[in-house]
């Protein structure tokens, strides 16, 4: 046994023993399978190394350069066409196999997990808050609605919904004539409604304007002869058609949820989905807390 073997085997018996003292140190269960693959990982990442050292840089001392050289030089230098080392090969192969085991059978998925855990509990609480709350008053609704809004709400559309000086959307009014006109001219596809996506520019200059003042005024009085362009699709009131359309006369549940589920591009950024934040009850009562809202200043 030459030098090198025994510096490298003493090297990996280092390692070995400092991964031990680590592991009593830290109280590790070793019974615990993800714990006790990474102990044995470790353990053979150190016998490995100490062989692979031993192996390869003996080699470099004793080995002289032979076989044949391609074709190309670069400099003056040459690549042989020597075969890939036995070793290096086997080992790189024993490395996918492993990743291949280790990623379908060796670890262990359906063992416990902080983040199953975590998942898990929530599906029960959620399951509870459903159960607990699933027939609320009207109060209930409102004063749960009201805390959804402060929490995920406020920090855009502002602590009073007027959408802090308007920088976003004021949710104390329905909508504003400059809301109207841009969606007339811009069009509109985000919501996800049955009826699809609202084409632009559907009515232009003085149609534009009476269809928007019309509308920003809560639909009162007569309207114009272009607002049958939008009926086609709102209604004639402007409630939607019973949920085929966004209600344009005022907030209700089915547009609540559209844009709750969807996301809304605004003025200060695309609002994002929160398909997955709420559950319906809180939905609803985020809706009807909203609704509250209108002609508040």
């Amino acid at each position: 046994m030459n030098s090198l073997m025994i510096k490298a085997l003493a090297f990996a018996v280092v390692l070995i023993l400092a991964t031990v003292a680590v592991v009593k140190g830290m109280n590790i269960d070793l019974s615990d399978p993800v714990n006790m693959l990474t102990m044995i990982g470790a353990i053979a990442i150190a016998i490995i190394t100490a062989g692979v050292t031993t192996k390869y840089i003996g080699q470099m001392k004793s080995d002289k350069s032979s076989g044949e050289l391609v074709g190309d030089r670069w400099d003056g230098i040459g690549e042989y066409k020597n075969e890939l080392p036995s070793g290096w090969a086997y080992s790189f192969l024993g490395v996918i196999i492993w990743a291949l085991w280790y990623w379908m059978v060796g670890y262990p998925v359906n063992a416990y997990s902080q983040i199953g855990e975590y998942n898990e509990e929530t599906k029960a609480y959620n399951a509870k808050f459903e159960a607990t709350f699933a027939n609320p008053d009207q109060a209930t609704l409102t004063s749960m609605g009201e805390s959804v809004f402060l929490v995920q709400c406020a920090p855009c559309h502002g602590e009073t919904a007027d959408g802090l000086s308007g920088k976003a959307h004021n949710l104390t009014s329905r909508i504003s004539k400059e809301q109207v006109l841009a969606t007339i001219q811009k069009g509109s596809n985000q919501l996800g409604y049955a009826m699809g996506a609202m084409p632009p520019m559907l009515a232009q200059g003085a149609d534009a304007e009476a269809v928007a003042t019309y509308i920003a005024g809560g639909m009162k009085g007569t309207a114009p002869a272009i607002y049958s362009t939008c009926a086609a699709c709102h209604g004639a009131d402007g409630k939607g058609n019973n949920g085929a359309a966004p209600n344009l006369a005022a907030y209700d549940d089915t547009l609540v949820t559209h844009v709750l589920e969807n996301g809304k591009k605004g003025s200060i950024g695309t609002m994002p989905s929160f398909k997955t934040r709420l559950t319906p009850v809180q939905e609803k009562a985020l809706s009807t807390y909203i609704q509250t809202l209108q002609g508040a200043k």
